[in-house]
């Protein structure tokens, strides 16, 4: 049975490698590629792959965000995160949006590849250097958490405009990339703060960085669209 891939990551050269190493087993196909996160759940949506290996910070929104509107809109595709990130916080937060999968890119290729194979499976695959303990932790906490994790009660929309005022796009900016209003934009701002209970842009940036939505070296600017 061949596997249909889709590859997420804002780095064209980590792409090209990915791509190379995947495609060197014979039942493994790439069906497409990007930088974007926003533009990453539009294609997977329209492709329907039977794996999503997805980038922890991509352009736009981050890689849990994709993962997260992924799951919950292409049911078929499972996700693999694939990050320099091997913070629990992340990993956890990565299993919370559902993915299967959590690899660092310090993996062998015969760890992506096995991480392919096992979550197309339906088994979750981390990579060996990071803890079990990560799963189980998660596993109770589903188990036990009572408390609703304020994100979660964000819309999708919210959640989008959340990712990308941390990234330091403006007003308009934000508009045009999800085709709405500026005013709309403004509106979704809004009734994010109000929902995370937030009053200003630095109380935003903060809780974007324990969120795993922005990284600590790129916390608050304007992201490069060059794909490097």
């Amino acid at each position: 049975m061949t596997i249909s891939i889709f590859l997420a990551d804002d780095h064209r050269v980590v792409r090209a490698g990915i791509r190379a190493l995947l495609e060197s087993q014979t039942d493994f196909v790439v069906v497409g590629e990007t930088e974007d996160g926003l533009d990453a759940v539009k294609q997977v949506e329209q492709l329907h792959p039977d794996v999503l290996i997805v980038d922890l910070m991509l352009h736009g929104i981050s890689g849990i965000e994709v993962c997260r509107q992924v799951v919950k809109h292409s049911s078929r595709t499972v996700v693999v995160i694939l990050s320099m990130y091997g913070n629990e916080t992340y990993v956890q937060g990565a299993l919370r949006a559902g993915a299967k999968g959590y690899l660092l890119k310090e993996a062998t290729v015969d760890e992506l590849v096995s991480a392919v194979r096992e979550v197309m499976k339906g088994r979750h695959y981390l990579s060996a250097s990071l803890s079990q303990r990560a799963i189980e932790n998660y596993i109770k906490q589903q188990e036990t958490d009572t408390i609703t994790d304020p994100y979660e009660q964000l819309s999708t929309r919210e959640r989008e405009v959340l990712h990308l005022v941390a990234r330091g796009h403006t007003g308009s900016d934000i508009a045009r990339r999800l085709f709405i209003s500026p005013r709309t934009v403004e509106a979704h701002r809004a009734n994010l703060m109000r929902k995370l209970d937030m009053r200003n842009h630095s109380q935003l940036l903060r809780y974007a960085l324990q969120k795993g939505i922005i990284s600590a070296e790129n916390e608050g600017l304007p992201e490069n669209h060059d794909g490097g």
